[in-house]
């Protein structure tokens, strides 16, 4: 597997763009679309949030069978809290989207990313919709990264490819996230193409693990949004044997690099969390199961005490057991020990008098490595989040509601 340059249209058989509609202030790129030119096997994660936004209901519907061939976004408007009018709207893009496209309406998925209990200024989507389909090339993917993007400050993208079954297989994603943050799906989208063949029920099965491994394991403030939506489109442009169990070396060697796309893609949502100035990794191991050790680890990385101790590079380590002892999870402190940056800081539960100055160094970094051992058995976990600043407050408090 070698990772490359390129955007979501690297893999064979896909095209994008990106325009400009007039839905965002700022004037800037605000309608895309992710479009292959054959069938694809698609596969869909959505917010687990019980407020769901009305495109994410529109696509859990559409992506029943599997398959799609389009998906298309808009950002600037969450169309989230917008009633029955909302909803009508999502299906409109749909269909917009469809006849420009040619294709049955559930061949088309659709999301949305912005402020939340605004309606969609329709008469805008629609020709932003017709000059998305005829800017559909396969040098749009700059162009579609910019159409998804908020409050982000940098594009999230990851290209790898490798050889599958004596085939040259590419997979791209691109992603935009930078607050309300903190998935089961959060605001999160990701959208991934790969021209390998695979099973729809297969790619299911591997994009809800690979989620699972890197989505679901990032934080940048707790809250989950209305929007998230993560989604796959796999065309089988690459020309490689179908992929059609959930085994084997061709399968292990796609799913490994599904992971590696989301993982990069979650880590970039991170970097660029709100006003964020450093990253931590947080790793709880020798936990009694995977659950546990996530949990604890999970706590650590939503607690405002631990992020904004980072952010003042203060290596409180009692806000960060404190965290663990009411995570739910099982903890002992007689066994549990704590790493800053590689440094022990408790041992055995308590104080293990790290060399101030070797300590001070490491919290100065912009990534730091945080590493819990609870004691109580085998399994470990690995979350990633960010600090909390004066930026995140002047950021959330100044937007736009």
């Amino acid at each position: 597997m070698k990772k490359i340059t390129g955007s979501i249209t690297t893999p064979t058989g896909f095209l994008a763009s990106g325009v400009k509609a007039g839905l965002k202030k700022s004037g800037k790129e605000d309608i895309a679309i992710i479009y292959s030119e054959t069938a694809a096997a698609t596969a869909a994660v959505f917010t687990t949030n019980t407020m769901a936004a009305a495109p994410v209901l529109v696509s859990r519907n559409n992506i029943k069978k599997g398959n799609a061939r389009a998906i298309v976004i808009n950002s600037g408007s969450a169309n989230a809290g917008t009633g029955d009018l909302g909803l009508k709207n999502a299906e409109e893009m749909v269909k917009l989207a469809a006849g420009h496209l040619n294709l049955p309406t559930d061949q088309v998925l659709v999301a949305s990313t912005g402020v939340i209990g605004v309606q969609l200024p329709m008469d805008k989507i629609a020709a932003g919709i017709a000059q998305a389909k005829a800017g559909l090339s396969v040098n749009g993917g700059e162009n579609a990264m910019l159409g998804i993007m908020t409050t982000d400050t940098f594009r999230k993208v990851s290209v790898y490819e490798q050889q599958l079954g004596g085939k040259t297989v590419r997979m791209a994603g691109i992603a935009k996230g930078a607050g309300m943050i903190h998935p089961n799906m959060a605001t999160t989208l990701c959208f991934v193409t790969t021209d390998a063949a695979v099973a729809p029920a297969i790619l299911d099965k591997a994009w809800r693990d690979a989620i699972n491994l890197s989505f679901h394991m990032i934080t940048v403030d707790g809250d989950t949004s209305t929007n998230d939506m993560a989604a796959v489109m796999a065309n089988g442009a690459a020309g490689n044997k179908v992929i059609d169990q959930a085994s084997g070396q061709d399968y292990e060697l796609f799913y490994d690099m599904l992971k590696a796309v989301c993982t990069d893609l979650a880590k970039l949502v991170v970097k660029d969390g709100e006003g964020a100035t450093k990253f931590l990794e947080i790793t709880v191991s020798s936990a009694p199961s995977f659950a546990a050790a996530k949990t604890a680890a999970m706590a650590i990385a939503k607690s405002p005490l631990v992020k904004t101790a980072f952010f003042g590079q203060d290596p409180n380590w009692g806000r960060i057991l404190c965290a663990v002892g009411y995570s739910g999870a099982q903890a002992d402190p007689a066994k549990t020990s704590l790493m800053i940056g590689g440094v022990p800081v408790v041992k055995a539960g308590l104080d293990a008098h790290p060399d101030h100055q070797t300590l001070k160094k490491v919290m100065a970094e912009k990534e730091i490595k945080v590493e819990v051992e609870l004691g109580l058995g085998k399994e470990q976990a690995t979350v990633w989040t960010c600090d909390f600043s004066y930026g995140y407050i002047k950021i959330n408090a100044e937007y736009h509601t």
